[in-house]
């Protein structure tokens, strides 16, 4: 039976600093070194440039889950993009297509996904996005986690990989 390949959610903000945008294109690489697949919102700006671009670097797949209803916002890095023309709508399908998400700083929207993650019982790695105890309950239930490294979030994922049935 042919293993099935395990997309990887990467969610951040539009607008990223440096220094988050360099682990987000980090975590990308690994994402791609380990095999998996990179998806998210797929748009040329912030975290879902930089995490395709890191994946890209090292040949992974990438897939844009786009709000939009045309391709004029999509990273030249997404390999695979689906315009939806949802809007923040387009939150649902990241989330629920994705095997665990990793949440990087961004705002509502990041959190809207995070939420929805936790509600779908899906894992969420938060790498270096504080939320402060928003989420406390799903940290203590083992559904939330913190890292603060892209290292530390793929041997999370790793770890979380490996409880599956």
């Amino acid at each position: 039976m042919k293993k099935k390949a395990q997309i990887i959610g990467v969610m951040g903000g539009g607008s990223a600093s440096p220094e988050a945008a360099r682990k987000a294109q980090r975590l990308g690489e690994l994402i791609a070194d380990q095999g998996w697949i990179l998806l998210n919102g797929g748009r040329s700006a912030g975290i879902m440039e930089a995490s395709a671009k890191g994946a890209r670097s090292r040949g992974g797949l990438t897939i844009g889950i786009l709000p939009d209803d045309h391709a004029g916002h999509t990273s030249e890095f997404i390999d695979i993009p689906i315009l939806t023309g949802m809007g923040s709508a387009r939150n649902a399908i990241n989330v629920l297509s994705s095997r665990v998400v990793v949440a990087c700083p961004g705002g509502a929207g990041t959190v809207s996904e995070v939420a929805l993650a936790l509600k779908t019982m899906r894992p969420v790695i938060l790498l270096d996005f504080d939320v402060g105890e928003l989420f406390a309950g799903a940290e203590k239930n083992g559904l939330l986690f913190r890292e603060s490294t892209p290292e530390g979030v793929v041997e999370r994922i790793k770890a979380l990989l490996a409880r599956e049935p």
